[in-house]
């Protein structure tokens, strides 16, 4: 039978020390000084100062030289067909072809519909409907000799957006920064906000610098949603402070 899930956020790998690389990778920028001299000059001072430098200046391009890897799960195929959207990243996400969900998808129910005890009835009716009708066709197309793989990839097109899915992400440090600035806002959907907002503290305890600005574009400076504005800029840049400093 489908069962509801929950989001996990797992930040797998990440450049080994990524603001001592964005470091070195500014300061090559400026130094006649040989690689290993560099390295070496850069790993026994402390470059925290140096990169909050280059931050304020926004000398972007250096932090690109650090990345960092999640994986993730928990999240529906609606979120993950916004994910794929930001472009500057790599991903590897489950297959519903080659992974068969005869035994029961997970799925997400929203907010606003698990807060109403009647539409989260139907919604769950709605789920094992559609169980019901992926297994049906599974086992008709098998009985056509039509078996794995090709009964699957048929099948799935009765599942629903709210089926749920995992996923590896890569981005490096730019691209996170405009990942957190665009689906931190209040404007993004809830579902991404909320997968964003965990990838944003897992790297802050990896790379306090780089991302001690990251997150929607309201909390360092005006908000770049003009008229779309939700207009609670003060509650959302108190809540950052509270949270994520």
């Amino acid at each position: 039978m489908p069962r509801e899930t929950e989001l996990k956020v797992i930040l797998l790998r990440h450049t080994p020390n990524p603001e001592e690389t964005v470091a070195m990778a500014a300061r090559l920028c400026y130094s006649p000084a040989q690689i290993e001299d560099l390295k070496q000059r850069i790993q026994e001072k402390d470059q925290r100062g140096f990169v909050k430098r280059l931050m304020k200046m926004g000398h972007m391009s250096p932090i690109e030289h650090a990345s960092f890897t999640f994986a993730i799960e928990g999240i529906s195929r609606a979120c993950s067909h916004q994910l794929v959207r930001h472009r500057l990243a790599s991903y590897s996400q489950q297959s519903q072809r080659y992974v068969s969900e005869e035994r029961g998808f997970d799925y997400i129910i929203p907010p606003t519909i698990r807060e109403d005890e009647e539409l989260t009835r139907y919604f769950k009716r709605f789920m094992a409907s559609a169980q019901k009708a992926y297994n049906h066709i599974v086992k008709k197309l098998n009985e056509r000799g039509i078996t794995g793989e090709s009964a699957n990839q048929d099948a799935r097109f009765v599942l629903p957006n709210a089926c749920e899915t995992k996923i590896m992400v890569t981005m490096n440090a730019r691209e996170l920064l405009h990942f957190f600035r665009q689906r931190c806002c209040l404007r993004a959907q809830w579902e991404i906000r909320a997968m964003a907002e965990e990838m944003l503290r897992l790297v802050k305890g990896v790379a306090p610098v780089i991302f001690d600005k990251a997150g929607p574009g309201c909390i360092s400076g005006p908000c770049p949603e003009g008229e779309y504005t939700c207009g609670r800029i003060k509650e959302v840049r108190r809540r950052y402070r509270e949270e994520f400093s």
